[in-house]
């Protein structure tokens, strides 16, 4: 939750200005927390109207947006997926300015994808990566374009995002799932509040040079969608859904769907956890959806 947030995080520093692209579930939630910490952040979306939108920005129009929102920035986050072509959409319209900005800490927010599939064994930051799938392809070609610049940047590698009104829960509730079981696969993952906790760490202490380049951001247990249902179903009291495995139920998963199968792969976040020491707020799923349970029933 947004108090327990702040409540764990330093402070930002005395005239931060953060500037995220992408406001959606991840980029609101980061913006929530940093302004409760003393920030001025400026939030964008694909249209003005939309809440929380402090100005359009839409990687598939040419929509003017005027250099102001550049004026005293000092860190800049971005959740914008690739365009079709593997570029980068915000590359493309202001790296330039953002290079000639004296920034203190940019983040670019990827994806645990690009490690590509393990085989449920455990990949760390400095694991191979060999992406099959189109979209991890295109999310490893924009960090070679992040890196490319001359900015303070640290890639953050994210899994499944899940939080309220994002979690197995409101599956459940709206009768959305059944029970996938596919021998020995398991997803890592992470909540929201750590997305954002985590996030503002790593502002705080890059001001130390402690700055790896690539960091992964999980919790501490991989788990299969069955253990993770199950929970939920208990939290809820209610019946668990039927299991089918996989082998019936992917005739009838879209591609998309499908393709989160595809591969498998434990994610670990030692390097966030141990070696920078960021102190999780939830350390596995079964803490994430008690939070996601309480937020559901208010």
């Amino acid at each position: 939750m947004l108090e327990e947030i702040v409540k764990s995080s330093k402070p930002l520093p005395q005239n931060t200005k953060i500037l995220i692209f992408g406001g959606g579930y991840s980029g609101q939630h980061i913006a929530k927390v940093s302004r409760k910490l003393g920030a001025t952040v400026l939030c964008s979306r694909r249209n003005i109207i939309k809440t929380g939108a402090d100005f359009e920005f839409d990687s598939e129009n040419k929509a003017l947006i005027s250099d102001t929102i550049f004026k005293d920035t000092t860190h800049v986050i971005s959740c914008i997926p690739p365009n079709k072509d593997g570029r980068d959409p915000v590359i493309q319209r202001f790296g330039e300015i953002l290079e000639n900005l004296p920034l203190k800490w940019v983040g670019y927010l990827s994806t645990t994808g690009v490690y590509g599939d393990y085989k449920g064994e455990w990949v760390n930051e400095d694991s191979i990566t060999y992406p099959k799938q189109k979209r991890s392809i295109r999310r490893l070609s924009c960090e070679k374009e992040w890196q490319s610049l001359n900015l303070p940047l640290q890639i953050l590698r994210l899994p499944g995002i899940y939080g309220p009104g994002r979690s197995s829960i409101e599956v459940l509730k709206a009768n959305k799932n059944i029970m996938v079981h596919k021998s020995g696969q398991v997803f890592s993952r992470i909540h929201i509040d750590d997305i954002a906790g985590s996030i503002l760490y790593l502002i705080n202490i890059f001001s130390n040079k402690i700055s790896p380049k690539i960091i992964n951001i999980s919790d501490n247990n991989p788990a299969s969608n069955v253990e993770v249902l199950t929970y939920a179903a208990k939290l809820l009291e209610i019946p668990m859904p039927r299991i089918e495995p996989f082998e019936i139920a992917s005739k009838n998963m879209s591609p998309m769907a499908r393709s989160f199968w595809e591969e498998n792969r434990k994610v670990s976040n030692k390097t966030l956890c141990k070696q920078l020491g960021y102190k999780l707020i939830h350390s596995d799923y079964k803490s994430g959806l008690n939070d996601c349970f309480k937020s559901f029933n208010q």
